[in-house]
């Protein structure tokens, strides 16, 4: 950080602000992911607990994340952002900030389509040159309930193996490009190939009573976290209870095109077969074979929660107090409700 910020701020900008503590209320949380996925599952987990750590991908490569990303050099801001805004105080302060930094441009010049919680974030980054400090600071001006993390403290790209409908196997690099991918994905990389996990990410789930990985764009949200070395072993060694929550419906015309809902735990288990989850959260509108899926689940030494999690208007949306009561039977080990079907 140059001088002039040192003075203006009397820190360096590795110590950063504390982090907002509310009593320490409820279990330790850590939810991986990224967009819209992740900042359902914050939105139902603020619901329950104060203690909640947010561990965000940092590959987005498009929209006013990409720009930024490009021009100036840093980590892509607009998942960190979502899952900021996601964890905004349930009051007037809470509210309007969340907006403030959901809100974009529109205009016919450069700032187009920019969020201003992007911009907000990136200046913090440059003032700081602490991206966890900048991420800390941005919590605390929101009274966020709870962290924000990125994965890694550096930008990454992905990159996919995709089989098409004529047979072809091609690579497909970058999240957005992977993101419309309708054709069936066999696996996925990051480049760099082991990045450094953020220290702050690792020491979350060490900590952690609970995990949660998704719901969202299971290639490229939730899987990446997987994919780093550090993450992963944090991951294989936690105390604490891992939660899947999959997802409502699959994205048609994108990467999980197709896909049924055992297929998600499938793809975890390819990627990462040392795993051991303890709990599958499921809504029963979006499974196409339950005894498949409870099959499945008991083969992988998980239990299986079946609970109406979306929205009653019908849309593939988490509904944040639905989601929040499943969490909270995962929590208190009200599970195994699937009956045995008969062959």
């Amino acid at each position: 950080m140059s001088p002039t910020a040192q003075s203006r701020h009397g820190r360096s900008g590795a110590s950063g602000p504390p982090t907002v503590e509310r009593g320490g209320q409820g279990p330790a949380v850590v939810a991986l992911g990224g967009g819209h996925g992740l900042s359902a599952t914050l939105s139902a987990l603020r619901l329950m607990t104060d203690r909640i750590t947010a561990v965000v991908t940092v590959a987005d490569d498009g929209g006013s994340s990409g720009r930024l990303r490009a021009e100036l050099d840093v980590l892509p801001p607009g998942d960190l952002r979502m899952a900021l805004a996601a964890l905004c105080d349930d009051s007037d302060w809470g509210r309007t900030w969340s907006d403030v930094l959901q809100h974009r441009f529109s205009t016919d010049g450069p700032l187009d389509q920019h969020a201003l919680g992007n911009l907000l974030i990136v200046t913090l980054w440059e003032l700081l040159d602490d991206p966890v400090a900048g991420l800390d600071w941005v919590g605390r001006l929101l009274g966020a309930r709870g962290r924000v993390l990125p994965m890694t403290e550096v930008p990454l790209l992905i990159e996919a193996d995709v089989e098409r409908a004529d047979g072809r196997r091609e690579t497909v690099r970058g999240q957005s490009a992977v993101a419309r991918t309708a054709d069936r994905i066999t696996h996925v990389r990051l480049d760099p190939a082991e990045p450094a996990a953020c220290p702050h990410a690792v020491a979350a789930i060490d900590a952690a009573d609970w995990v949660v990985l998704g719901p969202g764009s299971w290639y490229t949200s939730v899987m990446p976290h997987l994919l780093v070395p550090e993450l992963r072993a944090a991951l294989l060694r936690s105390s604490g209870g891992i939660v899947v929550t999959l997802n409502l419906s699959p994205e048609e015309g994108g990467e999980t095109a197709g896909m049924r809902a055992e297929e998600y735990l499938d793809v975890l288990y390819d990627h990462a077969p040392e795993l051991r989850v303890r709990a599958v959260v499921a809504d029963p509108r979006a499974v196409e074979d339950v005894g498949r899926l409870a099959d499945r689940c008991e083969a992988l030494g998980s239990r299986l929660l079946l609970r109406q999690v979306g929205r009653s208007d019908g849309s593939a949306r988490h509904d944040p107090l639905r989601l929040a009561a499943a969490f909270r039977d995962v929590v208190d080990d009200v599970l195994g409700d699937v009956p045995r079907h008969r062959r």
